[in-house]
């Protein structure tokens, strides 16, 4: 009698969650596959990887993950159709780490509407983070609000009377990081500050980066994603522009943004990261970074290491495999969201800062490391800055 009803307890814990049954759990993602973005799914992939090295494993108490991906081409209206697909046709359990600003501010409410769990999504956008707005979402990227402003403290510390020029995208991953300088530099934003916004449909950004050198500004921050990074420093370097350089987290991979760009043009580069560099020799000997070449070679054969963006994918199923763990048997999606709000302490092996989430944080990352490009790989410096560290 006792066995039967702690089995009929735990068949009950998830009965009516969709997409779980006693040997799988079905997950859904969407990510850039094709598109102006397409070398941000990566990410992606690398989840993809690790969730199959899960399986092979043989799951998560008892159960294989079933992760179901669609393209959604960076584009919101194509997001918003196969946000739906996932939710009322395939049926999934939650979602987790689906990537891009423009499909999740699309999508956001109707996920939220529907009370399904909407984890770790791939965006720093600093309204996703609205516990009271969206109670279904936590997100897997540092704030652009909180990567803004340490970009606007080390800006102002370094050349305290820089005119500082932003290239940003015009959507709210760019408009979260001017209004962080805004936060930050508070009544000198105006007098410090020019700013020039693009669309992701613009096929160059040149002429931005023209006018911007053409307004005397010293310091210069592209927001936005890899393809225009890329862009922004091979003109910098084509005009002679030499200022003090930032790109953000999302466009610092080597091979998604350095190497297009060209790895000579983009020396002295400065950009925030919460990871390890598996290139950089000063992890060569790092448990961490042996580990993640052997898994690498195992799960994503003739993929380049170099790209963070495969790197960032594995650390979003370490994520995934942690909240699943945490969940046990009690797979309702109000305890898959509670787990995912109580992850504490998690160091993950190729992550130099250290992931907390709780009442007061829906962030997984709330640390960043500054690091500077020098030809070969990128060189981290300073001190780990926290969000409550303006």
């Amino acid at each position: 009698m006792i066995a039967a009803a702690l089995a009929a307890s735990i068949v009950g814990a998830h009965a009516q969650t969709p997409g779980v049954t006693e040997s799988e759990i079905k997950i859904g993602a969407t990510f850039p596959f094709s598109g102006p973005a397409s070398p941000l799914s990566n990410t992606g992939k690398g989840m993809i990887a690790y969730v199959n090295s899960i399986n092979d494993r043989g799951g998560i108490n008892g159960r294989k993950i079933n992760l179901v991906t669609y393209d959604d081409a960076y584009s919101p209206p194509k997001t918003v159709e196969q946000t739906r697909k996932l939710i009322e046709s395939d049926e999934v359990a939650f979602l987790f780490g689906p990537l891009g600003t423009p499909g999740i501010s699309a999508t956001i409410k109707y996920v939220n509407a529907r009370k399904v769990p909407h984890l770790f999504v791939v965006s720093g956008v600093t309204k996703f983070t609205n516990f009271a707005e969206f109670p279904m979402t936590t997100t897997g990227l540092p704030s652009y609000d909180t990567e803004g402003r340490i970009y606007a403290k080390y800006i102002t510390q370094t050349r305290p009377d820089a005119k500082i020029a932003i290239l940003y995208q015009n959507d709210d991953l760019g408009k979260d990081f001017v209004n962080a300088f805004r936060g930050y530099l508070k009544a000198d934003f105006d007098r410090k500050v020019v700013a020039s916004s693009y669309e992701v449909t613009e096929p160059t950004i040149d002429s931005h980066v023209v006018s911007l050198k053409s307004s005397g500004a010293s310091a210069f921050l592209v927001a936005g994603t890899p393809k225009f990074a890329a862009q922004a420093i091979k003109k910098a370097d084509e005009i002679g522009w030499k200022p003090l350089f930032l790109i953000n987290f999302v466009s610092s991979s080597v091979s998604s943004t350095i190497i297009p760009a060209g790895p000579e043009k983009a020396v002295g580069i400065v950009a925030a990261t919460i990871t390890k560099d598996p290139n950089d020799k000063k992890w060569a000997d790092d448990s961490g970074i042996k580990w993640y070449r052997d898994f690498f070679a195992k799960y994503l054969p003739g993929a380049d290491i170099g790209d963070n963006n495969y790197l960032f994918g594995t650390q979003q199923g370490q994520i995934l495999e942690q909240v699943l763990k945490q969940c046990g048997n009690d797979l309702s999606r109000e305890n898959i969201v509670k787990q995912s709000r109580s992850i504490r302490g998690l160091s993950l092996p190729t992550v130099s800062v250290v992931i907390n989430t709780g009442p007061e944080s829906s962030m997984a990352y709330t640390q960043l490391q500054l690091q500077r490009w020098n030809g070969t790989t990128w060189e981290q410096f300073g001190d780990v800055l926290s969000a409550d560290r303006k």
